[in-house]
C-alpha cells in the first residue's frame, strides 16, 4: 500500500450519509446516536486500513498498544462528530454544551479591516466553531474547503444550509483565485478557517516533531498570515461525549515577516508551534485524533508495513 490520503475514496456514500441525516433530523439525535454502535462494528469489520491506521496512531499518541475496545472507540467518536454535523449545519446549536476557551483572545485580535487566519485540523468537529460565532452575528466566516475531496459531505452541506455553502472558499480552484478570495475575506475582517494538517501530493511541505516522530506539515498554510498580513490563531473544537464540546482559541503568532529570506524560518517555527499545540491537544484526548491515514507517511507504506506483522499490529514509522 502506497498511495496518498487523498487517493483513498470518501468514508460513506451518498446514501449512507442520506439515510443517517433523515433519521437524525426526523427522529432525532438519541434515536440515530443508537445507530452508531452498528455503524462502529461494520466500519471496524469492513474498513481494514483505517482500522490499522487507529491502532497506529493510537499506539504513538498513548504510548502503548490500544486494545480492539479502544479502536471501536476511536471510530465511534468520530461518528458521533459526523452525526452532529448534521445538526450544527442546519443550525441546531441549542442541543450542544460547547464551553470557550480563549475566546477574548480571538475577539482582541479582530478588525473591521483585517481578518483572523483560524488553523485548525482533522481532529475533533471543526464545525462547532459556528457556535462561536451566534454572539458575533456581524462576524464572516470563511472556509477553506476541498469540495471534490469529499463530493458526499458537500453535498450534505448544501442540502441542510445553502447559506453556509456560500461562504465556502473551494481549495479546487486555481491557486491565484484561492489568493485572491482569502485577500477579500481578510480585507471585510472576516474569520478565515481551514485545516492545516494535511497537505496534497504535490505540496511543498515542512517537516515538524510530532508525538516523538517527524511529519510533513504543508507549507501554504502557514505561509498565509504571512501573505494576507493578519494574526494566526489555533482552532479545534474537541468532543467530549455526550453533547458537549470544548472549543480552544490560541494565538500563534501576531505578525509574520514578509521578506523573502525571513519567511522560511517563520513558517518553520509557526508550524512547529501548531504542531506542539495540537500534540497537545491530542494527548489528552486520543480519540479526537481523525487523520485515518498514516499522518506520519502520507503514502500509507508505514500502516501497510504494519499489517505484515500481524492483522493488526501498530507499527511504529
Amino acid at each position: 500500500m502506497s498511495e496518498h490520503w487523498r487517493e483513498r475514496r470518501e468514508g460513506g456514500g451518498r446514501v449512507a450519509i442520506w439515510l443517517i441525516r433523515t433519521i437524525a433530523l426526523r427522529l432525532g439525535r438519541p434515536v440515530a446516536r443508537l445507530c452508531l454502535y452498528p455503524i462502529t462494528l461494520y466500519f471496524f469489520l469492513r474498513r481494514p486500513y483505517e482500522r490499522r491506521v487507529s491502532y497506529a496512531a493510537l499506539d504513538r499518541i498513548e504510548g502503548r498498544r490500544p486494545s480492539a475496545w479502544r479502536v471501536m472507540c476511536h471510530i465511534h467518536r468520530f461518528a458521533s462528530t459526523l452525526l452532529d454535523r448534521v445538526f450544527l449545519l442546519s443550525d441546531r446549536y441549542t442541543r450542544f454544551d460547547v464551553r470557550m476557551h480563549g475566546l477574548d483572545e480571538l475577539v482582541t485580535r479582530m478588525q473591521p479591516d483585517r481578518g483572523v487566519l483560524l488553523l485548525g485540523a482533522h481532529v475533533g468537529s471543526f464545525e462547532v466553531l459556528r457556535v462561536a460565532t451566534l454572539t458575533h452575528p456581524e462576524v464572516k466566516l470563511r472556509v477553506v474547503l476541498d469540495t471534490h475531496k469529499t463530493p458526499a459531505q458537500t453535498a450534505l452541506l448544501h442540502a441542510l444550509n445553502p447559506a453556509i455553502g456560500h461562504g465556502v472558499i473551494d481549495a479546487g480552484r486555481p491557486p491565484t483565485e484561492i489568493v485572491l478570495a482569502l485577500s477579500e475575506a481578510a480585507a471585510e475582517g472576516a474569520l478565515i478557517a481551514l485545516l492545516a494538517d494535511r497537505a496534497r501530493a504535490d505540496e511543498r511541505c515542512v517537516m515538524v516533531d510530532f508525538c516523538g516522530a517527524p511529519a510533513p506539515l504543508p507549507v501554504a498554510p502557514f505561509a498565509l498570515g504571512g501573505i494576507l498580513k493578519v494574526p494566526v490563531v489555533l482552532c479545534l473544537g474537541m468532543y467530549r461525549g455526550g453533547n458537549r464540546y470544548d472549543l480552544y482559541f490560541e494565538p500563534l503568532a501576531d505578525a509574520l515577516p514578509v521578506g523573502r529570506g525571513e519567511r522560511t524560518a517563520a513558517v518553520q517555527a509557526l508550524a512547529q508551534a501548531y504542531a506542539a499545540r495540537l500534540e497537545h491537544h491530542v494527548r489528552q484526548d486520543p480519540c479526537n485524533w481523525f487523520n485515518w491515514h498514516d499522518f506520519w507517511n502520507p503514502e500509507g507504506r508505514g500502516v501497510a508495513a504494519a499489517a505484515g506483522v500481524g492483522a493488526d499490529s501498530p507499527g511504529r514509522a
